[in-house]
């Protein structure tokens, strides 16, 4: 604006000009005119290119793969064929299970689908039992030329919140801190309360959460399915990049359903599995779909109270402690959290009735919740100093029962 005021002010100001001069200044101001509006594409072109560089290997719509040679019988030209008809840009190919890596991820098979524009992404489902081992397995997918990892944690890992805490750290030791990690496990958390997602998500660890949406196996539909895992996920800040099935043949109609949900939250699925994915549903994953019309993506949040248990709850804690309270991740949401809660809610001009909303959590949730540091049992846990207690390798919930396996029958490991 600057710039043409000037202009303006020295014309007014100026003796009259020639029909020459008069048409020089046009020209100027027409070049002046184009150049503004290059600029501004290039300054588009330069912020989409960031955008991009930025994006991440989960930001693709996706396939999982357990096994190369049972997906269009190892054929690795018909994969990237398939691939590009039905829009797969990710393939999730397994590289390891537990502490054995294995020889069907390696540099020939990520070279040959990069070349095809695909991303690879390793995957490996762990046990818990030998972290540290099946941290190097997971690792090994990096040097291997992987675009990022997906930690497949389940019903082995519930309670082994020290074995979560070595095996994060370890991974994150071999590939670096940027190298995107992603969690896949259990959609429905308070199923769960025993699972450490607040380990597997938490500071330092995955960014990427990709719950496993099996809608047909859990028997809710598409909608309900979504918005539970969107109201009990949301709360670890990690985006959302729901797997969803195409075992046990659900219907056509879901899959496209399940499809058009995720444009309205804005994400992109993936797909279990390569080998039990039949023509018909090739075809569905294939076709051009729209948003659900009139939709607005689910935004709320688990609401917690006192009584509550769960790692939920050894969330919130984590948050309650960044916030400086004096309080012990436990899981349990007793009279402490409690007043820690309220003490929050006052200060932040909330209706201070010690419930954990969706308000409260947006609150909370502007803080960086601190690192627990649940495999160092004999030092300090915490990252600041609130506590003198003796460290544990657990919280009281970690010994809690699961109330249900909502994704069984969706094998992933021999």
């Amino acid at each position: 604006m600057r710039a043409w005021t000037a202009i303006g002010a020295t014309a007014r100001s100026d003796p009259p000009r020639t029909v020459f001069q008069n048409l020089m200044t046009k020209t100027s101001c027409r070049r002046i005119g184009l150049m503004a509006v290059l600029l501004a594409v290039l300054f588009v072109s330069f912020q989409s290119s960031a955008q991009r560089a930025q994006a991440s290997p989960f930001d693709r719509h996706g396939m999982w793969i357990w096994y190369i040679d049972s997906s269009n019988g190892g054929d690795l030209g018909s994969i990237i064929r398939q691939a590009r008809k039905a829009g797969v840009r990710t393939l999730y190919v397994k590289s390891g299970d537990g502490d054995g890596t294995w020889s069907q991820f390696n540099k020939r098979v990520v070279r040959r689908f990069h070349r095809a524009g695909l991303k690879v992404c390793g995957w490996q489902y762990v046990y818990g039992k030998r972290p540290l081992a099946e941290a190097k397995v997971s690792a090994a997918a990096k040097r291997r030329g992987a675009d990022c990892f997906v930690i497949d944690a389940e019903a082995e890992y519930e309670g082994r919140y020290a074995a979560a805490d070595l095996y994060i750290r370890e991974l994150r030791k071999r590939v670096g801190s940027r190298f995107p990690l992603g969690l896949s496990s259990f959609p429905y958390i308070h199923y769960h309360p025993s699972f450490p997602y607040s380990v597997f998500l938490g500071p330092g660890a995955a960014t990427g959460n990709l719950p496993q949406v099996y809608w047909h196996t859990i028997g809710d539909s598409v909608r309900e399915s979504l918005e539970i895992t969107w109201e009990q996920n949301s709360i670890y800040k990690r985006q959302i990049y729901p797997v969803g099935q195409t075992y046990e043949n659900p219907g056509t109609k879901d899959l496209l359903k399940f499809r058009r949900f995720m444009l309205n939250f804005d994400t992109a699925p993936s797909w279990w599995s390569w080998q039990e994915t039949n023509a018909r549903e090739w075809d569905a994953l294939g076709k051009k779909v729209k948003p659900i019309a009139g939709y607005k993506a689910y935004s709320g949040h688990v609401s917690l109270d006192r009584g509550d248990r769960g790692d939920q709850v050894v969330w919130l804690q984590q948050f309650l402690i960044a916030a400086g309270n004096d309080l012990e991740p436990t899981g349990i949401f007793g009279g402490g959290t409690y007043r820690a809660v309220r003490k929050f809610q006052r200060k932040k001009g909330l209706e201070a009735d010690g419930v954990v909303g969706t308000q409260t959590w947006n609150r909370l949730m502007r803080l960086t919740p601190v690192r627990v540091r649940w495999s160092a049992a004999r030092s300090r846990r915490l990252a600041a100093s609130v506590s003198s207690q003796q460290p544990a390798s657990r919280p009281l919930s970690a010994s809690l029962p699961s109330v249900r396996n909502e994704i069984a029958g969706a094998k992933k490991h021999p």
